[in-house]
C-alpha cells in the first residue's frame, strides 16, 4: 500500500511538474493501451481538460490542428465524409482568413471546429490574461463573422505548451481544453512520412478512448486518411465526437 501511496505522489507532482513545464507529452509502454502523460486524466479534469477518454469500448476521436491551408483539407473531408466519422478541427485566424469556403464545408458536414488561437502563438509564455484571452476573442469574432455561428468553445494549445495558469484562464472563459493520446511527427512539409511509417504509429499505438491528433497540412494524412479509417474499423473501432466525449464525462 506504502508504494502505491508513493506511486499515487510521484504521478501527482509529476503532473505538477508537467504543468509549470509547458510541453505536453505522452510515453507508451504497452501496445493498445493508452500512454502515460504528463498529466494525468484526474488532474486534467478540474480544468475541464482532456487528452484520452478512459474506456474499454473501442472508441476514437479524431481532431486535426489545422495551421493553414496547403490542398490537403478536401481530401480529408471527403474521406471523413466516406466513413461518416466526425472531427474537430482547431483552426487559427490565417486558416479562416484564406480558406472560408473549407470553414464553411466543416460546418456543413456536421465537424466541430475549435479555436486554435489566432496567432499561434506560445500561450504558455502570454504574460497576461489579456492578452491571453484576446488570443481566442480574436478567432471567435473572426469565425462567427465568417459563418454567422458561434464558435464551439474547445480549445488546443498551439504545439501542446501550455501552464496551469493557462488551463484556468481558458476554463474561466468557458472552453475545454484538449490535449491527444496520439499523433505523429506529420508537420514537416518537406519530410512527410510514408504510408508506412504512418500505419506503424498510428495503427501500433491506436487504443480505446484516444484523442487523435493530425495535421490537415499534411500530404500523407490526406492520402491515407480514408484507408486509415478502414483499418480502425476493421478493428473494431467506432469514431465518435468530442462532444460525444464530453457529455460521458
Amino acid at each position: 500500500m506504502a508504494g502505491r501511496i508513493g506511486a499515487m505522489i510521484t504521478e501527482h507532482q509529476k503532473a505538477v511538474t508537467a504543468a509549470a513545464d509547458g510541453n505536453w507529452g505522452l510515453s507508451f509502454q504497452q501496445e493498445g493501451q493508452p500512454p502515460v502523460a504528463n498529466a494525468t486524466m484526474d488532474y486534467l479534469k478540474q480544468f475541464n481538460s482532456y487528452y484520452a477518454q478512459k474506456t474499454q469500448d473501442k472508441v476514437l476521436y479524431l481532431t486535426f490542428d489545422a495551421g493553414y491551408e496547403n490542398g490537403n483539407t478536401p481530401a480529408i473531408l471527403d474521406a471523413l465524409k466516406k466513413h461518416n466519422a466526425p472531427a474537430t478541427f482547431f483552426i487559427v485566424g490565417n486558416y479562416i482568413e484564406t480558406a472560408p469556403d473549407l470553414v464553411k464545408r466543416m460546418v456543413a458536414e456536421g465537424h466541430t471546429v475549435g479555436n486554435h488561437t489566432y496567432h499561434h502563438p506560445d500561450m504558455s509564455k502570454m504574460a497576461s490574461k489579456e492578452s491571453f484571452e484576446k488570443e481566442l476573442k480574436d478567432l471567435e469574432t473572426l469565425y462567427e463573422k465568417t459563418t454567422g455561428q458561434p464558435l464551439k468553445k474547445y480549445y488546443r494549445p498551439p504545439q501542446g505548451k501550455y501552464n496551469e495558469t493557462n488551463l484556468q484562464m481558458a476554463k474561466d472563459m468557458g472552453y475545454k481544453t484538449f490535449f491527444w493520446s496520439l499523433a505523429y511527427v506529420d508537420w514537416y512539409q518537406d519530410k512527410q512520412p510514408s504510408k508506412e511509417e504512418a500505419f506503424k504509429k498510428l495503427l501500433g499505438r491506436v487504443h480505446p478512448g484516444a484523442i487523435i491528433l493530425l495535421h490537415s497540412t499534411s500530404k500523407t494524412n490526406g492520402e491515407i486518411l480514408d484507408e486509415l479509417l478502414t483499418k480502425y474499423e476493421e478493428m473494431g473501432y467506432k469514431f465518435k465526437s468530442l462532444d460525444q466525449l464530453v457529455a460521458e464525462q
